[in-house]
Formats: C-alpha cells, structure tokens, sequence
C-alpha cells in the first residue's frame, strides 16, 4: 500500500484519536470487554469465530481467554489508529498483518463482521468519553478503523 492511500486521516483526526486514547488507555482492559460483549450482544453468532469460545461451557463474560484477547485487540486498534498520519501506513505491533489476515481468513470473519466490530468499537469509544465525543472524533475514528481493515484484508487468504 502506498502512503497516499493514508491521506484521508488528517491532523485534526489524528490529534481527536490520540487525545481520546490518551484517556482510555488505563481502561484498555475493561473497555477491551465491554468492546467484544457489544459485539456479542449485537451478533451473538460472532462467538463461533473464536476458537476458545465456540466449546467453552462457561457464560462468556467469564471465560478466562476473551478479557486478554479483547484487551489485545483493543489495544491494538488503538494504537494502529494513533500512529497512522506518522507511519503513513496501517502498522500493528506484536502481531503483523499478515498473520492478521490469515486469522481473520481461517476464522470465517466476512464484510459484516468488520461492519459489527466497527459499531461496537465507536460505540465503546463513546461511552469511555462522552464529554470529549463529537461528530468529527465518531469520523476520526472511523477512518482510522476502516484503514486497519483494508489493510487486514489484503492480507486475507490461506497461510502461504
């Protein structure tokens, strides 16, 4: 991908994003879980995308594996949005997209899901910052959200 493709996210944006993440950060693990069970609560089929969810017995609030994946990509949602004008590109730690791609590839994830998750995502961002919400932050972080996708999905296909 080329960096002109990024110049949709402006400095206004930029400057929204960081300054909301700036303040939820030390909530990233509740907001993490509050993000995947609006998720849940909107599509409750979503849960068979992940493996350690689709055979646990336990309520899924309480399965021990979903509070420190969700923190993760929460976090990783985040911070992807946050550098994106000074990368110039959609980059993510501890992970790369590649092996994003072919999770999301494996697990099923479609169109619709992405559309579920962007929802749940600005939803969360609004409860954890209502006094900073706006119309212009809502767009901010959904075009931050949108590039991550973009860039997940070229990289959809099988495991080379």
């Amino acid at each position: 991908m080329s960096t002109s493709e990024f110049k949709g996210f402006t400095e206004e944006q930029e400057a929204l994003v960081v300054k909301s993440w700036s303040a939820m950060k030390k909530n990233a693990s509740e907001l993490g879980l509050k993000f995947f069970l609006k998720i849940f609560e909107i599509a409750p089929s979503a849960q068979k995308l992940f493996p350690f969810l689709r055979d646990s017995s336990v309520p899924v609030e309480q399965n021990p594996k979903l509070k420190p994946h969700a923190m993760s990509v929460f976090i990783m949602t985040c911070e992807s949005a946050v550098q994106l004008r000074k990368a110039g590109k959609v980059t993510v730690r501890e992970s790369s997209l590649k092996k994003l791609g072919a999770v999301h590839f494996k697990n099923g994830v479609v169109d619709e899901h992405y559309e579920v998750t962007k929802f749940a995502l600005l939803e969360t961002i609004k409860e954890a910052v209502p006094e900073m919400w706006s119309p212009e932050m809502k767009k901010a972080w959904g075009e931050a959200y949108d590039q991550l996708v973009a860039a997940i999905k070229t990289e959809m296909k099988p495991p080379s």
